[in-house]
């Protein structure tokens, strides 16, 4: 009988773990979503602040360079789509995938897309990193790729 018992609590301490994963995907999934609609406002600043940690720690890999720091990947996303000429576009994240790794990080992965009224549409392949603070998951690591133009 104390096996059949060491054996419940053991499946039911298990069954908790996977609802606070799931939990955490849903949270997770929020941020990204949240960030999605501040850019599809104009809300550079806060499109970071819904989703990054705002740190000097902070990495972003994109087309072969790597930024450091919160200010220093604001910065890169206002020269980029609001400097003169440049527009936001309408972001979309497809494809979302978010898996738990403990109960303070997480990766999500997925497609982005950016579609303009001025210029041709963009999109790629994102992974972010995720880690659980004080004010909730944020990105710690954010890696971008771009497709490459199809010969």
């Amino acid at each position: 009988m104390k096996l059949i018992t060491s054996a419940a609590l053991l499946l039911l301490a298990s069954a908790c773990k996977t609802i606070s994963h799931t939990s955490d995907a849903h949270d997770i999934e929020a941020v990204c979503r949240a960030g999605e609609a501040a850019w599809n406002r104009g809300d550079v600043e806060g499109f970071m602040a819904a989703s990054y940690w705002k740190s000097g720690e902070l990495t972003f890999f994109s087309g072969g360079e790597v930024t450091h720091g919160f200010e220093p990947v604001l910065a890169h996303y206002v020269k980029r789509y609001r400097s003169e000429g440049s527009e936001m576009g309408k972001l979309a994240f497809t494809k979302l995938e978010v898996l738990t790794l403990s109960e303070d990080a997480a990766i999500a992965r997925g497609r982005w897309d950016l579609d303009f009224t001025k210029q041709p549409d963009v999109g790629g392949l994102f992974t972010l990193v995720f880690e659980k603070k004080h004010e909730g998951w944020r990105v710690v690591h954010d890696h971008t790729s771009i497709d490459t133009p199809k010969q």
